[in-house]
């Protein structure tokens, strides 16, 4: 088969939207099952933390010279090495399981080298829809690729669970290391065009030290993208304080139930199904800055603050259904505003600044809340300590409910960002302010 009669479109981007499903559904496996082993070797929050961090942290410091080299290469090539790369991490840690060698700390190894690659991943997929799919398809495709998320979200765990006990975790990695294969070969099946060369996309050429700052100057030049990215900082530095403390919390107020956990992120799952179904299928508001700002205040209340104050199963569904019903707003119709503003041959560059800006503050909550759970909000809630008495009464005692504490400063300071946006004319109306890319006469600078 041709290069030329490879699909393209929306069916080819259908083709590697399966892939990327397929293998989220083994990934989300490996990591359901590694974090069940995490906490029964160590028993603590802090050490689930920083294997979060040293997974996400190169994934942000590395993206503005992996955005720069996939506007060089590319994009398919890129995207199959990624995948490559977090296979080959997976056939490590499964390797020194089966020889009984393995320890918490090569977790954190294995996630930085996966996490290094993974920073390629953003901006070449992101790049990647521009280039396969028409602009009116943008908010439908991203919304299918935070479907798959979702949707992995519920048969992951669910099969963890179950696959935990009937054959063990190094089998649930094997078939992990199957649907990274699966995934590559999806790739390799379609075309992904790569952009047409404009003068912006010249001017932002040179070395790469040159085109790892582009996005940085790209971005500060207008307000309301610097806007939007600063919502998006702060956002992150706060869900994530939150969410870190997810798993140790789901399971020290459950006695270590490995299947209330699965329980708990199958709703995450579900709700984001329901989100993304609804998005793809309605298309998302006309003004789209929306459903970011509103979607984020909702996922705060609706989604953080319930978590938190949640003491069983069915309070934490519903919250973690939330959470991820409104993100799927959030981020698809985000991911929109940026795809159209933005010209197709340096999206590269400034999607992986832009990741870089907007998540920074994540690994430094990933940082902290780990151990603010072991020191201060666990011995602050057990009995007698310094906020049992002001507190207990709305997230109840005994182990879990300082994180359960967390969650609710989580949830209410993240619906104060969302509704604090719309104080900011910048953002407010960041979609009027900024002209859609293809609007501009060859030779204007893009906003």
């Amino acid at each position: 088969m041709s290069r030329h009669q490879r699909p393209t479109g929306m069916f080819g981007f259908s083709i590697v939207w399966l892939g990327q499903f397929v293998s989220m559904i083994g990934t989300g496996m490996t990591r359901f099952a590694l974090t069940i082993w995490a906490w029964q070797v160590t028993g603590q929050a802090t050490a689930l933390a920083l294997v979060g961090f040293f997974s996400f942290a190169p994934v942000v410091l590395f993206s503005p010279l992996a955005g720069a080299i996939v506007d060089r290469v590319s994009r398919k090539t890129v995207m199959i090495a990624s995948d490559l790369a977090a296979g080959l991490s997976t056939v490590v840690i499964l390797i020194l399981h089966l020889t009984g060698h393995l320890q918490i700390w090569h977790l954190y190894a294995a996630g930085f080298f996966a996490g290094a690659f993974e920073s390629f991943q953003f901006p070449a997929y992101s790049a990647a829809i521009s280039t396969m799919v028409d602009k009116k398809h943008y908010t439908r495709a991203n919304a299918m690729l935070g479907l798959a998320g979702s949707a992995s979200g519920i048969i992951a765990p669910m099969l963890a669970g179950t696959f935990l006990v009937l054959i063990g975790i190094d089998r649930i990695m094997m078939v992990d290391i199957g649907t990274f294969l699966f995934a590559i070969g999806g790739l390799l099946l379609v075309a992904i065009p790569q952009p047409k060369r404009t003068e912006v996309g010249e001017r932002a050429s040179g070395n790469l030290l040159k085109e790892s700052v582009f996005g940085f100057k790209y971005i500060f030049a207008s307000r309301s993208l610097t806007g939007l990215q600063l919502v998006f900082f702060s956002i992150n530095f706060i869900a994530t304080f939150g969410f870190t403390v997810l798993a140790p919390m789901i399971l020290a107020r459950t006695g270590d139930s490995e299947m209330a956990l699965a329980t708990v992120q199958v709703a995450f799952g579900v709700g984001g199904v329901a989100g993304g179904v609804i998005l793809s299928i309605w298309g998302g508001p006309k003004r789209r800055v929306h459903g970011v700002l509103l979607g984020m205040a909702l996922t705060g209340v609706l989604g953080q603050l319930v978590l938190g104050l949640g003491q069983g199963l069915v309070m934490w569904s519903a919250g973690a259904f939330f959470s991820m019903f409104f993100s799927a707003f959030v981020n698809g119709s985000n991911q929109a505003i940026w795809q159209a503003k933005v010209p197709p041959e340096i999206q590269g560059k400034v999607f992986a600044t832009r990741r870089l800006i907007a998540q920074i503050s994540a690994p430094v909550a990933m940082l902290a809340a780990g151990p603010l759970a072991d020191r201060l909000f666990e011995p602050a809630m057990a009995a007698g300590g310094a906020f049992a008495r002001l507190f207990s009464p709305i997230v109840g005692s005994g182990p879990g409910s300082g994180m359960g504490l967390m969650f609710i400063i989580a949830g209410l300071v993240g619906t104060a960002i969302g509704l604090g946006g719309y104080f900011f004319r910048a953002v407010r109306d960041a979609e009027d302010l900024l002209p859609d890319y293809d609007t501009l006469p060859p030779s204007d600078e893009a906003a």
